[in-house]
């Protein structure tokens, strides 16, 4: 492995950081947050977020030269896509057995007494 560039070491080492950060708020969202549609946004957002940094960061560290690697961007990407569909459908889940979580419908204009 070859020595990286000093502006591409500090890149690379604040993606990290950056990506750890997100990765223990989403941990705390999941543990703190009281109800079950709320606990979703931890894991879903910030985790997610914190994860891309990291495999930003190793796809910089790591790739054999100019190009970039492909395997990193691969996992980002399946990442970014599978994260927000599978919450979606924990959420239909959730709703189907729980019908009572449901918020209730918006006023409408019939309804305001003008």
């Amino acid at each position: 492995m070859s020595a990286l560039a000093p502006w591409l070491d500090y890149l690379a080492g604040s993606l990290v950081l950056l990506g750890a950060i997100f990765a223990l708020l989403g941990a705390l969202g999941l543990a703190r947050f009281s109800s079950f549609l709320r606990r979703l946004h931890g894991p879903t957002k910030a985790s997610t977020l914190g994860v891309g940094c990291v495999l930003i960061a190793s796809m910089l560290v790591f790739s054999p030269g100019p190009q970039a690697s492909l395997h990193e961007l691969l996992i980002t990407l399946f990442i970014f896509l599978t994260a927000p569909v599978s919450a979606h459908l924990l959420v239909k889940a959730a709703l189907q057995q729980q019908p009572e979580l449901r918020p209730a419908a918006p006023p409408t204009e019939r309804d305001s007494p003008n």
